[in-house]
């Protein structure tokens, strides 16, 4: 069964993700832009460095074009925001990827691009899955397939958007790790052109991703933290498999989280940029966000989990910054799609215009706004228990999570609970949330709160009571 999730549709290579069921999706796609976009703008079909996926994509194209609908190819393993950008800047009805992301090495999946280079809204899935429930394979006189280089292009527009050569006048060391996903070698490349200093691994292409899932979170970013150690780096960066997130590493090797990075990024932009826009963040990311937000009058926007709602807000008014909890983060001015290859570059920049390295900024950002930690945990466990655990945790019944009482709760995407745990003076309030995975088998557990140690205590607690299942 193909249904999509917050940002396409993943399966398990196959078994889920044939060639068969490619198709399918393909066919799909070739009868949305057939009928809500115009199809001569064409297609642009991109791939990243999974095992099948040049085969996929070829057999992606072979479908649209079959239909009438002229495609773009890429001639080699493409970041998905460069298939984004070339989407929006080249005015095409919209842009396909074959990548599952972050997942381990045995899935695949498609994710589908609107015209305006973002994740498609909700409403365009919506009429995806209706297609593919329909079974639609539209037919059309042979349209052409042109393979092209979608690399410089995109290149040369996030070096305009960041500061390239303020990095290089600061004299940082990088380590930069693309997790050999479909990053590799892109924000290598813009360092050695611009003679900034750094070491660059897992760069090369091995579509089993030994020993790691391509996601840039512990314990997957172990090697990063290594190299940064062993070479004296000021900060690492990490993209996962299609390079649309990132993941950080201090100069202490300690490893930095999104939630972490958002903020970095936001404080930087409000303070020195002074860009105009309000801030959107997911229902699961940090609530320092907000303190921030508030401090410098912008107004915050909270959005369902998945980076296709940020989006779909960036086209209704301007976005300075939108993130999520899993390393997404986009902007309104430049394209409304996460880029993890872009975000380090600025996050690069926010420490050669501050002259720190990456750790203190995240410091300073602690003592400013209060200690903010966070966790998560990823339970594969039965659907009955997983449904359970969601019922349970919203019903009116559940007043404690063990020595804590349960202060509010929300519903906007699973059910968050908000404890009356210890702030540490001003440090966050801590919450946890419930989710049941999109595109997965499992449940989600999240938690934040002011130390890690209460993090831990809170994750334990939801874990177990997820596992009671009465």
């Amino acid at each position: 069964m193909i249904t999509f999730g917050t940002d396409g549709w993943r399966g398990l290579i196959a078994d889920d993700f044939t060639f068969d069921n490619v198709r399918r999706v393909a066919a799909a796609i070739a009868s949305y832009v057939l009928q809500h976009e115009d199809p001569q703008h064409g297609v642009i079909i991109g791939y990243d460095t999974r095992f099948a996926s040049p085969r996929a994509a070829r057999a992606t194209a072979e479908v649209l074009a079959g239909a009438g609908i002229p495609v773009k190819l890429t001639n080699d393993y493409t970041p998905t925001p460069a298939v984004s950008l070339a989407v929006r800047d080249q005015k095409a009805a919209g842009g396909v990827v074959i990548t599952s992301s972050h997942n381990p090495w045995n899935w695949n999946g498609v994710k589908f691009k609107a015209k305006f280079g973002g994740s498609a809204t909700p409403a365009i899935m919506k009429i995806l899955e209706e297609e593919l429930a329909a079974g639609s394979m539209p037919r059309g006189h042979g349209a052409a397939i042109v393979e092209l280089d979608l690399k410089p292009a995109y290149i040369e527009a996030i070096c305009r958007f960041a500061d390239v050569n303020l990095i290089a006048k600061a004299k940082f060391n990088f380590a930069v790790d693309s997790m050999y996903g479909a990053g590799r070698g892109v924000l290598a490349t813009i360092f050695r052109d611009h003679n900034i200093q750094h070491v660059a691994i897992r760069q090369e292409l091995n579509p089993l991703f030994p020993g790691i899932n391509p996601e840039p979170i512990e314990p997957h970013i172990a090697k990063l933290q290594e190299t940064v150690l062993k070479h004296g780096c000021q900060a690492g960066f990490a993209t996962d498999g299609d390079a649309d997130r990132i993941g950080a590493v201090t100069e202490d090797g300690s490893f930095v989280d999104a939630h972490k990075t958002f903020a970095v990024i936001l404080h930087w932009l409000l303070v020195r940029k002074k860009w105009p826009g309000e801030v959107a963040r997911a229902f699961n990311t940090t609530r320092m966000v907000d303190r921030i937000t508030a401090r410098f009058g912008r107004k915050l926007n909270e959005c369902p989990i998945g980076f296709k709602y940020i989006a779909d807000l960036m086209m209704e008014k301007e976005i300075l910054i939108g993130g999520e909890e899993s390393g997404g983060i986009g902007y309104s001015r430049f394209l409304p799609e996460r880029d993890g290859i872009l975000n380090s570059l600025l996050l690069a920049n926010v420490m050669a215009e501050e002259g720190k390295p990456l750790g203190q900024l995240v410091a300073d950002l602690q003592r400013e706004f209060g200690p903010h930690y966070y966790g998560r945990r990823d339970l594969h466990i039965p659907q009955d228990m997983k449904q359970g655990a969601i019922r349970r945790a919203g019903s009116g019944d559940t007043k404690r999570l063990d020595h804590y009482s349960v202060l509010k709760k929300e519903n906007l995407d699973g059910v968050k609970l908000f404890l009356d745990a210890p702030t540490e003076g001003n440090g966050a309030d801590a919450w946890i949330l419930f989710r049941a995975s999109g595109t997965e088998p499992l449940l989600r557990v999240y938690a934040e709160a002011a130390s890690q140690e209460l993090v831990d205590e809170i994750l334990a607690s939801g874990e177990a009571f997820v596992k009671r299942n009465t």
